[in-house]
């Protein structure tokens, strides 16, 4: 985060994406930190904590069927939040662009 700026939703998303699972523990101070909208801290929380209904995490709770975890591009990865937020050709591209 570029605390010249202040926070921002890019920086944010930036943090979230390029660090190691282990150092994305330590976030939640800047996920729920007081200037960031209630609405960008709940969504940031359920992407840091794995808890977008993703449909990988959808079959997970046995709300899909096994066949139902595909990505909706037809690109035949599973559909999880690493894939839709960085890794998926199509839904990927666009993140950085938001």
């Amino acid at each position: 985060m570029d605390t010249s700026s202040g926070y921002t939703v890019r920086s944010a998303y930036q943090l979230l994406t390029t660090q190691d699972t282990s150092l994305v523990e330590g976030v939640d101070a800047l996920v729920w930190h007081k200037h960031v909208p209630l609405k960008v801290s709940i969504f940031a929380w359920r992407l840091v904590k794995n808890r977008l209904p993703t449909r990988a995490n959808l079959v997970h709770r046995g709300i899909l069927s096994d066949t139902g975890a595909g990505c909706l591009c037809g690109c035949g990865d599973t559909e999880t939040s690493q894939h839709l937020f960085i890794s998926c050709d199509f839904y990927g591209t666009l993140w950085p662009q938001v």
